[in-house]
C-alpha cells in the first residue's frame, strides 16, 4: 500500500500519511474505501502500531479520512 524509505530525514508516520494522500489524490482510494487495520497495515510494513495510528489521526484532522467506531478508518473525498 505505502512505500516506506528508512534513509530519508522525513518521519515514518508522515511518508505513510503522504502515501495515502497520494493514493486518494491520484483515484487509486476513493470515497469509501475502507484502509487496512493498524494492526494489518502495521503487520505488512513491519513498524509499530502506534506509527500507524499517528498517521491515521493526523490525516482525519486534515480531513482526509473518517474513523468509524467499531468500523474502521474509510477515505472522506479529495479535499483537503
Amino acid at each position: 500500500m505505502v512505500h516506506l524509505d528508512y534513509r530519508l530525514a522525513k518521519p515514518i508516520y508522515t511518508q505513510i500519511a503522504d502515501g495515502v494522500r497520494e493514493q486518494i489524490v491520484s483515484g487509486v482510494l476513493k470515497h469509501g474505501d475502507k484502509l487496512p487495520s493498524v494492526r494489518e497495515l502495521a503487520g505488512t510494513l513491519a513498524i509499530n502500531p502506534n506509527t500507524i495510528q499517528r498517521s491515521y489521526r493526523q490525516l482525519e484532522a486534515e480531513g482526509w479520512i473518517v474513523t468509524v467506531p467499531g468500523k474502521g478508518c474509510f477515505v472522506c473525498g479529495t479535499d483537503a
